[in-house]
């Protein structure tokens, strides 16, 4: 308990003479308060000493020094005020100066130092921003400008005043309406103007601005009868942006638009009774042979499930085409030519290729050529002139060295002259003619269900089984028990010479009892 009781004793004396210590250089007497704030315009601040003033003339001249807070500042040490170039909240303390001779005087300064209400940013009512007023000529106009300030009383820069300017000059001969309203308790300030503006000639249309601490609300005053084209010509250029990033987007992409329009709405050409897709014609040399039967024929057939004919004899020869030849071609709905360098030089290609091209467009109304891109080159002018004259009944195509990825603009070319393609989702759908055209003749329908051709169980009487040899597609026929069948005759006739190996149960049409 007494160690407790000596302990505070001890508490108590160091503080009392740590305050003793701290007022030892502040004289009462002496005293003043100078509050300063944060940010505020004009020349830096000077905190100047009194003690010089009241100086006796006779008296020998003293030192000055300064203290803060009874700390020394060496670096002030005989000078008669202290300077303040940018003022901070570090600044604020006790400055003491003090005169030392036969006696010692001192005078004390307190400084404060605030932030400034005036810096703050005014609000406008409603919040500040343009506003665009369209008004004719000869009407007046009222702009109603409201700003809310923090304001302090006591700082002598705060400023609450509005100004109007149009078009960034000050505005002088407008009428103007002011008023204020003061809130002690939240230490703001309510500044409303009013400016009047009768609107005689274009002149008085423009920007107007109400200003406050370097802050400002604008509001534009255009004419109404004056047309805005900013509507139009954003609208132009909106289009005209939207149209060049279609124009782009089909030079891109058009072979992959018209092969979507074509696979998805083009029509099949199932119901011409033609064979093969397309007929190729070539010569047959080493580097002809390989395009064609290694490129040209795996591509069309795997790739896009066509079928082709292919023949390495002249198309034209000097004498007139063949029957078979005619036949062939007359089966294809497509003519392909490999256009090579070989093929310009047979006989009917290099004494007369105007009548020979006119021969071909009569086998075939649009035939498709290809062409090699290293020996397009060397081909003659007459033979490039007639192409190009004849472009309109051709489809030309030519083979680049990047032509080899199946998604090249060739195959996709090619794939726009051959006929639709046909796609299905099973393999034992069937003869595509049949399903497509709806053919219902058993003689073109492989392996169907709608055929029996058991003897009936019972031939005297009628059990309600017996079924007819040829029902709609949309029933089958039950199963009935094994029954015998009789091989049927060959008709005395004669046979046709026909090949009906694909079916071999239609003899069972026709009974041996008719024979």
């Amino acid at each position: 308990m007494a160690v407790t009781v000596f302990a505070l004793t001890l508490m108590c004396f160091g503080l009392s003479s740590s305050l003793a210590v701290a007022q030892t250089c502040v004289d009462w007497g002496s005293f003043k308060e100078q509050v300063l704030y944060l940010g505020q315009r004009g020349p830096p601040y000077r905190l100047t000493c009194p003690l010089g003033d009241v100086q006796p003339q006779n008296a020998p001249q003293t030192e000055l020094s300064w203290l803060k807070d009874c700390q020394p500042l060496d670096t002030q040490r005989g000078k008669a005020y202290l300077e303040f170039v940018g003022l901070s909240l570090e600044d604020q303390g006790n400055y003491t100066c003090l005169q030392q001779g036969n006696s010692t005087a001192s005078f004390t300064v307190r400084l404060v130092v605030k932030e400034s209400q005036c810096t703050k940013a005014p609000e406008f009512k409603p919040s500040g921003g343009l506003t665009q007023l369209r008004e004719k000529v000869g009407s007046v106009v009222k702009l109603n400008c409201t700003v809310l300030l923090l304001w302090d009383q006591n700082d002598e820069q705060c400023d609450g005043t509005l100004q109007w300017r149009k078009d960034g000059q000050p505005v002088s001969n407008l009428t103007q309406q002011n008023t204020s309203s003061w809130s002690p308790a939240s230490d703001q300030l309510m500044v409303s103007s009013q400016l009047v503006i009768t609107l005689r000639e274009l002149e008085d249309f423009g920007m107007y601005s109400c200003s406050v601490r370097n802050v400002s609300s604008d509001f534009s005053l255009e004419d109404s009868s004056s047309v805005n084209h900013t509507a139009a010509v954003t609208a132009a250029f909106v289009l005209l942006l939207l149209l060049g990033g279609a124009a782009l987007f089909y030079s891109k992409c058009h072979l992959n638009i018209k092969l979507w329009f074509k696979n998805s709405y083009g029509e099949y050409e199932l119901s011409d009774g033609k064979l093969y897709d397309a007929y190729v014609s070539y010569v047959n040399n080493d580097y002809d042979r390989k395009f064609v039967n290694f490129i040209l024929k795996p591509h069309l057939e795997s790739k896009n499930a066509y079928k082709v004919h292919l023949n390495d004899n002249d198309i034209l020869p000097g004498s007139e085409p063949s029957a078979e030849l005619l036949m062939n071609i007359s089966r294809s709905r497509r003519l392909i030519v490999l256009l090579s360098h070989a093929y310009l030089e047979q006989d009917w290609c290099s004494n007369n290729f105007r009548q020979g091209l006119k021969r071909l467009l009569e086998l075939c109304q649009q035939p498709i050529l290809i062409l090699l891109e290293g020996q397009s080159k060397r081909m003659r002018p007459e033979i490039k002139q007639l192409l190009s004259e004849h472009q309109h009944c051709l489809t030309i195509l030519t083979w680049k060295h990047n032509s080899v990825t199946p998604s090249s603009v060739f195959w996709k070319e090619l794939a726009l002259a051959m006929p639709r393609r046909v796609v299905f989702h099973s393999e034992s759908a069937g003869d595509p003619q049949t399903i497509l055209q709806d053919d219902k003749d058993p003689m073109l329908t492989l392996e169907p269900d709608y055929l029996d051709c058991r003897s009936d169980t019972d031939p005297d009487g009628d059990l309600g089984v017996r079924l007819p040899a040829y029902k709609a597609m949309t029933s089958r026929a039950p199963v009935l028990p094994a029954a015998p069948v009789t091989q049927p005759r060959p008709s005395d006739g004669g046979v046709s010479d026909h090949s009906y190996g694909v079916r071999t149960d239609f003899y069972c049409l026709v009974a041996e009892d008719n024979l």
